[in-house]
């Protein structure tokens, strides 16, 4: 089992000796807590973590199917970033201007939250808030990343926020090759995903939270959760799921698990590094519409990810498609063409996992007081952050606290559900060929694909 749980990941197969070794006990049975929260990723586990600070005296029970950190938050890219998966006019749209921009203040705080609480608790997460650095690596690129700083300062960010950097300033940071500059914000820090939300496992068990591993929630229901171990009654019940909110079929259309796929190299040697600078972790990626993203680890690697792998029928979620021919090969490409010195260097590391989209792109955070059910996440890649924050806004709302953080526009957000099959698998991958064939056209070209992307807009809502 141990070595099982380590082959999930880089991230994994690098915790402390012993980690993995000893899961936690199953349900034993039927039993009744005053809150129980079904999944032991971030979105339960910080909202474990401030409900047992707002409520200490509650009975609160963590239901996970597999071990604490198993998904996403054990497997993803690593950073803790205050960016929101939709943009500011859509929010506007759906809110105001100021309720906008006051929650994505709350998202770029957040990150120094999560750097908190790992230091307050003694977690090694390997946080290092050294910023994110979005590189230009055509000219068309470049205009856009002019164009993205102009809309930012209309929306009032200062060079506090975001800073437009050329070419020597970018390759300062980071000697990618091909950079015609970069947009620079400090809003984010590189973690150790797996460390850190092991850890924040272990933290919410000193507060008497209790996490019962090895056990799978089936339905459920206002009061109730069934699993394939017993019965858990509970006056509040919390769904933290993401991508793996579909595996409930009453919860199938609400979010639909995408692939996301990532390597990770062998140590590289100090020599390379020098070559490569990238000396502050920054989180970095381009800005092709095909995202990829990368981070310098603490032990001297980089870990690389990007999307590439379809979605399958029926939100189907299943280990074989966490290798997908070719996905993993493209990335050491993109790997090697950003960084020439890097074409001897192997790739120790391949691995996948599934986030959870919601159809417009815009995450939720819901309580409905009247059922005592719960619900956060659709984070669509940036939930490290967006967690923490959702955490904190579910312990307000089911404790009846009256803050600024209930307030912000993805509380009580509705989503509308997905297409049912086919439509939702064609569209879905008709997406994904779209990216893909924006980016190609763009490249030979060298101008914008307006209508290829006004057609992917269409389908995606993003």
């Amino acid at each position: 089992m141990t070595a099982e749980l380590r082959s999930l990941s880089y991230w994994h197969d690098s915790l402390p000796e012993g980690d993995l070794d000893v899961p936690r006990p199953p349900l034993p049975g039927d039993t009744s807590v005053d809150i129980a929260i079904v999944g032991g990723g971030f979105t339960g586990l910080w909202t474990a973590y401030y409900l047992s600070q707002r409520e200490p005296s509650a009975r609160i029970a963590v239901i996970e199917k597999h071990v604490a950190g198993f998904g996403a938050s054990g497997r993803n890219g690593g950073w803790a970033s205050g960016l929101l998966p939709t943009s500011w006019d859509v929010v506007a749209r759906a809110s105001s201007r100021e309720a906008t921009l006051a929650w994505q203040r709350a998202a770029n705080e957040s990150v120094d939250e999560v750097g908190r609480v790992l230091t307050d608790e003694g977690i090694d997460g390997h946080f290092a808030k050294g910023g994110y650095l979005r590189v230009a690596t055509s000219p068309l690129q470049w205009q856009r990343l002019n164009d993205e700083l102009v809309e930012s300062r209309e929306w009032g960010q200062t060079e506090e926020d975001l800073v437009l950097l050329d070419r020597a300033a970018a390759t300062a940071r980071i000697h990618a090759d091909g950079v015609f500059g970069g947009l620079y914000t400090p809003h984010c820090a590189a973690i150790h995903p797996a460390r850190s939300v092991r850890g924040l496992a272990a933290a919410v068990e000193k507060r008497n939270v209790t996490i019962y591993e090895g056990t799978a929630a089936t339905e459920i229901h206002p009061g109730t959760v069934i699993t394939d171990r017993g019965t858990v009654h509970a006056d509040v019940v919390v769904r933290a799921l993401e991508g793996y909110t579909a595996s409930l079929p009453q919860y199938r259309r609400d979010l639909v698990p995408i692939y996301s796929l990532m390597i990770a190299t062998e140590p590289i040697s100090d020599d390379v590094w020098r070559q490569i600078g990238w000396s502050d972790r920054e989180t970095s990626n381009d800005d092709r519409r095909f995202l990829i993203y990368a981070q310098r680890t603490a032990d001297g690697r980089i870990a690389m990810g990007g999307r590439g792998a379809p979605y399958h029928w029926g939100s189907r979620i299943d280990p074989a498609f966490e290798h997908p021919r070719g996905v993993h090969a493209a990335l050491q490409r993109s790997l090697v063409q950003l960084f020439p010195a890097l074409a001897d260097v192997a790739v120790t590391h391949r691995w996948g996992g599934v986030l959870g989209v919601p159809r417009d792109w815009f995450p939720s955070v819901r309580f409905d007081q009247a059922s005592g059910l719960a619900s956060a996440g659709g984070y669509a890649g940036d939930g490290v952050t967006l967690t923490n924050l959702a955490g904190r806004t579910l312990a307000d709302l089911i404790t009846g606290t009256d803050s600024e953080i209930t307030r912000h526009p993805w509380v009580g957000r509705q989503s509308r559900r997905f297409e049912p099959e086919p439509l939702r698998f064609v569209g879905i991958n008709t997406g994904f060929r779209l990216a893909e064939l924006v980016d190609r056209r763009e490249e030979l070209r060298g101008r914008p694909a307006k209508t290829l992307d006004r057609a992917l807009h269409l389908l995606t809502g993003h």
